[in-house]
């Protein structure tokens, strides 16, 4: 990982997971590396979120671990230390923006309409969340930035479903979208790991 757009190589959907037990986090990388899913979304929401990064890290090399919902000074630092390779923000403001350019991790920073991808764009991203995807305009929203904005490409996130994920990696500035659906709650706390590999290797054919 030199840049966030390297992000955009490693898997056509990247599963966003809020782990409720950290014990999880190993079987949930190896199923997912196992249906062919590179990378995953760790976000913060969770007690649970920097130890499953950790053990992610450590144990399972091969899958490349990020730090999602990066909302306060600290975090970043926080999520590099546990060994996250990249950082995902919702939004983005100045003193965050300058907190995860000080951690030295790439990041994907969010942007909901365009004068955030502007704002983002003079501080040097090319690469960045479209978030909240679906409510902030969706498909529609990037077809019509794509002309004036043509250098950006997104990754969006927020209530892409398989079904419409498709017609989101349709797009030539879309890199690839975020999705909870690799790994619902209710599969994690059955562990339910040969169904995971499935919906992971469904979402990897869609590239």
């Amino acid at each position: 990982m030199n840049t966030a757009a390297d992000v955009f190589d490693l898997a056509p959907v990247v599963p966003v997971v809020a782990l409720d037990d950290a014990e999880h986090a190993v079987p949930l990388a190896e199923a997912l590396l196992r249906g062919g899913i590179r990378t995953i979304e760790v976000t913060l929401r969770t007690p649970a979120g920097l130890p499953a990064i950790e053990r992610i890290a450590a144990e399972v090399p091969d899958m490349v671990a990020g730090a999602g919902t990066i909302t306060e000074v600290g975090q970043a630092k926080q999520a590099a230390d546990a060994g996250a390779r990249y950082l995902v923000t919702p939004g983005t403001t100045d003193r965050l923006l300058d907190d995860l350019d000080a951690s030295g991790v790439p990041y994907l920073a969010g942007a909901g309409t365009v004068s955030e991808a502007m704002r983002l764009a003079e501080r040097g991203a090319s690469a960045m969340k479209f978030f909240p995807a679906e409510p902030s305009g969706g498909v529609p929203f990037l077809k019509g930035i794509a002309g004036p904005l043509p250098q950006l490409r997104f990754c969006p996130t927020g209530g892409i479903s398989p079904a419409t994920a498709p017609d989101y990696l349709a797009l030539p500035n879309v890199g690839c979208v975020g999705g909870s659906w690799l790994a619902p709650k209710d599969l994690l706390a059955a562990g339910e790991w040969a169904k995971i590999e499935q919906l992971a290797a469904e979402a990897a054919a869609l590239r």
